[in-house]
């Protein structure tokens, strides 16, 4: 709820790293800041992936389209770090389960929680307003992020909080980053509460409400979680995940800002998930 509290400077937020440009059907393209070994590696993996098989050189070398010679050294030295296994016989390649033992440590560590803390980090330092970064968990959302604004009324939230899709800017930008068949299972998963005299529980409304702001690239929620508090929000995916960044606070100052603080928003997403994307 928003309440009164001694102001909190966020810390800046670092410039996102760059990423290299996959070109298709094979690694990453270098582009100045592209390791091609590292690039080609990933995309062995991720063929492994699609083809569910066995792979020889030859193979390999045909669908990452390089030389075989580059094929049996990345194999080979895959195969001395124990990623990969060999066949006696057939000389045929497979992922060991090292790579997912590694990728389960690595996801004990959330990478979107710490991608959430620097992109509301960034919002609430520009914006002064109190900013978060949320995802779809059914039919809520779930804060993954939250940095406090300046200002000694604000609005307070943690890390791990639910809320409802249909009451929050964020839950609307989480619903417009779905095809509209997945948006219309989402709103239908449980009958949409009043929260207050303004809440949309009707899902055609909310629905029509999300299209027309995925066309403006932004959305809104006027009083409709919580009486006398409103949020702008943005979306976009990082990965496979669909991400949600929003602006929070009380309604009469975030609304009379609100062409500033919508010129913030677009400028954080183009900085944060421009680079992450």
């Amino acid at each position: 709820m928003a309440k009164a509290v001694e102001p909190v400077q966020p810390a800046e937020a670092a410039p996102p790293a760059r990423r290299g440009r996959r070109s298709r059907g094979g690694p990453a393209e270098a582009n100045g800041t592209t390791v091609p070994a590292a690039a080609r590696a990933m995309a062995l993996f991720e063929i492994f992936a699609r083809e569910r098989r066995e792979l020889t050189k030859s193979e390999v070398a045909r669908l990452l389209d390089i030389p075989e010679s580059s094929s049996s050294d990345l194999l080979n030295t895959l195969h001395e770090l124990g990623y990969v296994s060999r066949t006696v016989t057939t000389r045929r390649f497979y992922p060991t389960g090292r790579l997912l033992a590694v990728a389960k440590a690595i996801a004990e560590n959330d990478a979107l929680a710490a991608f959430g803390t620097e992109a509301s980090g960034l919002l609430a330092q520009r914006s002064g307003e109190t900013a978060c970064c949320a995802v779809l968990a059914g039919d809520r959302i779930k804060v993954l992020a939250v940095s406090e604004g300046r200002h000694r009324l604000r609005y307070v939230l943690g890390v791990g909080d639910t809320f409802t899709i249909h009451g929050t800017a964020i839950g609307k930008a989480l619903l417009g980053g779905l095809d509209d068949h997945d948006m219309s299972r989402t709103l239908r998963l449980k009958a949409l509460s009043r929260l207050t005299d303004r809440t949309k529980t009707e899902p055609r409304e909310l629905e029509d409400e999300v299209r027309r702001h995925r066309e403006l690239g932004w959305y809104q929620a006027v009083d409709e979680g919580t009486v006398g508090v409103s949020s702008f929000a943005v979306s976009s995916r990082i990965g496979d995940d669909m991400v949600g960044l929003g602006i929070i606070g009380p309604t009469d100052r975030v609304r009379s800002s609100q062409d500033e603080l919508l010129k913030i928003l677009h400028e954080v997403k183009d900085t944060v998930f421009g680079s992450a994307s």
